[in-house]
């Protein structure tokens, strides 16, 4: 790719979640109209103007603005993290749940609703046992005093069950009409609660694990030739690995404790990034990140928008995702690794 198309790509990746994030203000079950949605914009931007009802500007500002923001820095995080886990593990299947993130950062949340009731604890708790898991899968891949790639794979294995057992158990014991319901709609994904602190709260581990696999973007490609190759590049491989792995881990464990168990984002996007820029994590990690969040948003605006009662995330992006897995494994013939 020569540089004048590279920087087309590149303008196109910052602008096409903007987009996004602005169609998304006027879709709803409330009709908001493009016109007053740039009035309501300019008057957050400059102060001038505000001749519209207010009931307008909470729908657009305070409810819908927010909540895309949130989705494309969750859409975003879970695509990217799944293209680094994917060049690290040499593996087309890994997702960025491959260390066990989700079912920690589950399990994480069960525990909040049960002992607290408290947004707040639910985020720390879930971002907490998220990055819990991703350590006990570490420790179990260095049990020969070194990180090899399969060891890794299987203490995610190991660690995702544990934790999926655990999240059955917090759920056996939850109280069925309060507790349970609360823990069942988390754990299937949703950002109908999206508020700014939200944003706060979550956004700062996702945009640095986000900045950080985009700045060793470049090391991902040497990881992805193997081990050998790489030491033999000059590359320390447990330095990079692990830098890659707590990154990928900042930016999932951020990304799920705002937003719950959301799949096939981190395993789908990375392959349409592929079949778009080719295999180079330098250019293949920007696109995930602009194509994640622009995935999440149109799938988020769906669910407002299909019927009467909001669809969970996690459900719409398995029915969009598996079907569409199938049909890039026919396009490319299992070959496009």
């Amino acid at each position: 790719m020569n540089k004048v198309k590279r920087r087309l790509v590149y303008i196109l990746l910052i602008f096409a979640p903007l987009i996004c994030i602005f169609c998304s203000l006027f879709l709803g079950r409330y009709p908001v109209s493009i016109s007053m949605v740039m009035k309501i914009l300019w008057f957050k931007l400059t102060g001038i103007g505000g001749d519209f009802p207010p009931i307008y500007k909470t729908v657009v500002w305070d409810v819908r603005m927010p909540r895309a923001i949130l989705g494309a820095l969750v859409g975003g995080c879970l695509a990217v993290s799944g293209a680094s886990f994917q060049g690290l593990f040499r593996n087309p299947l890994v997702s960025s749940g491959i260390l066990g993130v989700s079912s920690g950062a589950g399990f994480g949340a069960a525990l909040a609703f049960l002992f607290f009731h408290n947004t707040f604890m639910v985020y720390v708790f879930s971002f907490g046992f998220g990055v819990l898991a991703v350590g006990l899968s570490y420790i179990i891949g260095r049990i020969y005093n070194t990180t090899p790639t399969i060891m890794l794979v299987l203490g995610g294995v190991i660690v995702s069950s544990v934790f999926s057992a655990l999240i059955s158990l917090a759920k056996y014991v939850a109280d069925p009409y309060d507790q349970l319901p609360a823990i069942v709609f988390w754990l299937m994904g949703s950002l109908a609660s999206a508020r700014y602190k939200d944003i706060i709260l979550g956004g700062l581990p996702m945009v640095i694990g986000i900045l950080g696999l985009i700045a060793i973007r470049w090391q991902v490609n040497v990881l992805s030739m193997g081990e050998k190759e790489a030491r033999s590049l000059g590359i320390n491989t447990t330095v990079s690995k692990g830098i890659v792995i707590i990154c990928a881990t900042l930016a999932a464990a951020g990304a799920v404790s705002v937003s719950g168990i959301i799949g096939w984002v981190g395993l789908v996007i990375p392959h349409i990034g592929r079949m778009m820029v080719g295999n180079d994590n330098r250019i293949l990690i920007p696109t995930a990140v602009s194509l994640g969040a622009c995935f999440l948003i149109i799938v988020d605006n769906l669910g407002r928008v299909l019927t009467g009662a909001e669809i969970p995330l996690g459900i719409l992006t398995a029915l969009v995702g598996g079907p569409f897995f199938v049909y890039l494994l026919k396009r490319t013939k299992g070959g496009g690794w």
